[in-house]
């Protein structure tokens, strides 16, 4: 694991800053204000692309800078640069005093100290030869055409990142973290006779790439994928009216994560703007669901040791056995709110600013067994993948597109669908949960999670759930459902 005290200074040594000069500059443009902080970031990134029977894209980036923000009350100057130089963090100390034109504030109490790390330390860039992750790329593409003679394409992407952030506060302290994240990303589409499906899985998280890349591993993942190609091939039209529908564990939480989750965040219950403002203590959905943003989860993509403003991340219930408990919470929102921060907040990069975000968030298991569930169903769908969707987060009107799925009838699952879409209202559904299997797993690590335009890695998961009476149609009943809804706050890209 890694020690939070090896990365403190480690950016200052890079930069050649001077501690005493910049810590100056920040006591000084954040006196009168009710918090802010200097977030200083280095980052190394790397991403390959396979495509054709061949490499069409090989990319490394080092990026570094600044960010600078105050905060009074409810408004916030925000100052950036990619120049990490003090010159540059006094010319943005000047630009953000505006907010603070006759006003005060009183400086908010520091994050709470830690010394846990979620991940190891060591930069993922550099433990694979150039050479063979190129080799690993030709490998995947030889083996998937191999297993079968309908592949007519194989996708594939793999990238790394290696970031180092400080977060600097008025008063002395400093907070570091060093933070490795890698995936490996698969598309395979197959043809038969003149129709052609996708099949698409990966795996990721905060390790070393040799946790992904070990050939038992990546055979696994391009079987999947394929299996999922084949599949569809023999897909016939989706159903479309109301219908109970099972949704299989893990990935599927992508659900859960777009419909509730965002809905849960801190800023938009603050302004009153999320299907769930002011229903804290209330029933929210039925018995026995229970629903968790965890960033301490070890090694997983969402994992954080702090956050993106120094408070250390923690196991935050949200819905507790069906009553709204909690919200995530930056430090602003906890702030105007009479909250505590919950260490959900998060930012993209040192030019954008931070917002409550979504970590690892899931719903817990039950105790009802999978195949049981299905049995139950006279009537219904069972969905095992999704390709992402769409949410309003006022209204709580979601539309998901189905990338793999089967009719049930009579308890037995039967042939696989295409073109199945999920249309309903993420407050409703939860109400709705019939079933909870005893089957929980959170999704191979490969979410991107976008938000006002910043987008951040996160995980989700959940166990078998049955939902009782979901809307359910084909792709122009989508196209539908989705006309009018804001989909700004929040989405999912695998």
């Amino acid at each position: 694991m890694a020690d939070l005290a090896k990365a403190e200074d480690l950016l200052f040594r890079r930069t050649g800053l001077d501690q005493g000069k910049v810590q100056a500059i920040v006591d000084d443009s954040l006196k009168g204000t009710d918090d802010g902080e200097l977030f200083l970031e280095y980052r190394q990134s790397e991403s390959f692309a396979w495509d054709d029977g061949r490499l069409k894209a090989a990319t490394f980036d080092t990026s570094q800078g600044f960010g600078l923000r105050a905060v009074v009350g409810e408004s916030t100057g925000y100052a950036h640069a990619s120049d990490m130089s003090e010159a540059a963090m006094k010319r943005g100390a000047a630009a953000i005093n505006s907010v603070k034109t006759g006003r005060s504030g009183s400086y908010s109490d520091a994050p709470r100290g830690t010394n846990r790390a979620m991940y190891g330390d060591s930069n993922p860039l550099d433990e694979v030869a150039f050479g063979d992750k190129v080799k690993l790329l030709q490998d995947i593409d030889a083996y998937a055409r191999a297993k079968d003679p309908r592949v007519k394409q194989v996708s594939t992407g793999l990238a790394a990142s290696w970031q180092v952030v400080e977060i600097v506060r008025a008063g002395g302290l400093r907070v570091a973290d060093i933070r490795p994240l890698v995936r490996i990303s698969i598309s395979i589409v197959v043809e038969q006779g003149d129709r052609q499906e996708t099949g698409t899985n990966g795996a990721g998280g905060r390790a070393a790439y040799l946790k992904f890349i070990t050939p038992n591993l990546w055979k696994s993942d391009v079987d999947e994928a394929l299996r999922q190609a084949i599949v569809n091939l023999d897909s016939e039209p989706a159903p479309a009216g109301e219908m109970d529908v099972v949704l299989g564990p893990g990935w599927c939480g992508v659900l859960l994560h777009e419909a509730v989750g965002h809905g849960l965040e801190g800023d938009f219950n603050r302004k009153k703007t999320s299907a769930f403002s002011g229903l804290m203590g209330q029933r929210v959905a039925a018995k026995g669901v229970t629903v968790v943003d965890d960033g301490t989860l070890l090694n997983q993509r969402g994992a954080l040791s702090v956050d993106d403003e120094g408070t250390p991340t923690q196991r935050n219930v949200l819905i507790d056995d069906g009553i709204l408990v909690g919200y995530m919470q930056d430090r602003m929102n906890a702030r105007l709110m009479g909250l505590k921060p919950t260490g959900n907040g998060r930012r993209q990069d040192f030019a954008s600013m931070p917002m409550p975000r979504m970590t690892n968030t899931f719903m817990e298991g039950g105790s009802r067994d999978p195949g049981e569930i299905l049995e139950s169903v006279k009537d219904g769908i069972y969905a095992t993948a999704f390709g992402g969707g769409q949410v309003d987060i006022v209204s709580g009107k979601f539309v998901f597109s189905c990338t793999e799925a089967y009719r049930i009838r009579n308890g037995k699952v039967g042939a696989p669908i295409k073109g199945a879409t999920l249309i309903g209202n993420g407050p409703d559904v939860l109400t709705r949960v019939a079933a909870i299997g005893n089957d929980f797993k959170l999704d191979p690590g490969i979410g991107t999670c976008g938000k006002s335009g910043q987008s951040v890695p996160v995980n989700l998961g959940q166990p078998t759930l049955l939902i009782n009476g979901l809307t359910v149609g084909g792709t122009a009943t989508a196209r539908a459902a989705a006309k009018g809804i804001d989909a700004s706050a929040g989405g999912m890209g695998r």
